[in-house]
């Protein structure tokens, strides 16, 4: 016989920590802390009436903005283009490490599970991209798409946003660079193909990890590292110089996978390679300590005392030229261990520069073409 009691059972801890981890399957960041501008905190927690199992899974939501310029310009001494176009914010790849996620918190928003549902398209871009090339005194730089957030995140398949400003780009033989790691930018190769002819683009694609289970863990709704290779040797059969890219690289996580990733990249027809360091700035350090916690639990102070090695005893240390490489023993050994990569397996550092001479300026329109002979 069973006692029956008048009081609602009351999960325990355990359950109202899987009851929370139901509603964030699927995505990178293991909580949803407030931004550093925000004045209030708020918190989710179980009232003891199964209150959590009431709420819904984290949906991504887009919302459409006309955004006022597109072109973003930066004088950085150790990031390798001028330009950069950021079609979306936000990022619904999730990915635990990426250094945007901090600039969620300039919308009001949580650099955690926000960053990865509460996204913004620019539903203009291309119409202010040709403007801005069309102003006589704008000077042709090579443009970079996806220096913050992926170009091919998975909304970029409905909104298409990424491929309007190829579209332009094309149209003005403009060059451009492309960084993702979604085998999506294969979805464009009727674009990317003749201006690789004319030496005007070239594609980085990173491959953090060849182990499915990590990337799906830390990476949760990017394309899994098979399907990056695919894109590698599509693209480069298509003619399109690819750039295999591991980053990043995490102390005692992925690190072992350095010369097996540069390897991949090749044998698929890769032609240059990169590598960056960990970076953690700002709330992307307890975001990802919290989910090294969770889901490495044996490896998380290893991991962490290895970043720390790197960043002056920090988690993170900011400065040019050491904020992608790092410093120390293990920074330095793992700038050799790429570097005999390299000339073991035929790959180089950098791609030739891309054509700016073939530019064509799109055509003025406004007020001034009322007066343009017919």
């Amino acid at each position: 016989m069973t006692a029956r009691s008048s009081k609602p059972p009351v999960p325990s801890p355990q359950d109202a920590e899987t009851t929370e981890s139901d509603r964030r399957r699927g995505r990178g960041a293991c909580s949803n802390a407030a931004g550093r501008y925000e004045s209030e905190r708020r918190d989710v927690f179980d009232d003891g009436w199964e209150s959590l199992a009431d709420l819904d899974s984290f949906k991504t939501e887009v919302r459409a903005e006309m955004a006022r310029s597109i072109i973003a310009t930066n004088d950085s001494p150790d990031i390798g283009f001028d330009q950069s176009i950021n079609a979306y914010r936000g990022c619904e790849h999730g990915c635990i490490y990426c250094f945007a996620r901090p600039t969620h918190c300039h919308l009001g928003y949580s650099a955690g599970i926000d960053f990865e549902t509460k996204l913004t398209a620019k539903v203009n871009a291309a119409e202010l991209l040709e403007k801005a090339l069309s102003t006589p005194r704008y000077r042709v730089k090579p443009i970079m798409l996806g220096t913050n957030t992926d170009p091919y995140q998975p909304i970029e398949r409905e909104r298409r946003i990424t491929r309007s400003i190829l579209e332009v780009l094309a149209h003005t033989q403009h060059p451009v660079g492309i960084v993702t790691k979604s085998a999506l930018v294969t979805r464009d190769l009727d674009i990317l193909a003749p201006m690789a002819a004319q030496g005007l683009v070239h594609v980085g694609i990173s491959v953090t990890t060849l182990d499915n289970r990590l990337s799906r863990s830390m990476e949760p709704r990017a394309s899994a590292p098979a399907k990056r290779l695919e894109a590698i040797r599509v693209l480069s059969e298509a003619g399109v110089p690819v750039r295999v890219m591991a980053a990043p690289m995490i102390p005692a996580l992925n690190d072992p996978e350095l010369e097996r990733i540069l390897e991949a990249g090749a044998a698929r027809g890769a032609q240059t390679a990169s590598y960056i360091l960990l970076r953690l700035p700002l709330e992307v350090a307890p975001l990802f300590r919290e989910w090294l916690a969770q889901n490495y639990p044996n490896r998380a102070e290893r991991v962490m005392a290895l970043v720390r090695d790197t960043r002056g005893g920090k988690d993170y240390d900011s400065r040019f030229g050491v904020r992608k490489r790092g410093e120390g023993p293990y920074a330095q050994q793992l700038a050799a261990r790429f570097a005999i990569a390299l000339r073991r397996i035929g790959l180089k550092r950098d791609h030739p520069p891309l054509r700016t001479d073939l530019f064509q300026p799109p055509a003025r329109s406004g007020q001034l073409d009322l007066f343009a002979p017919s």
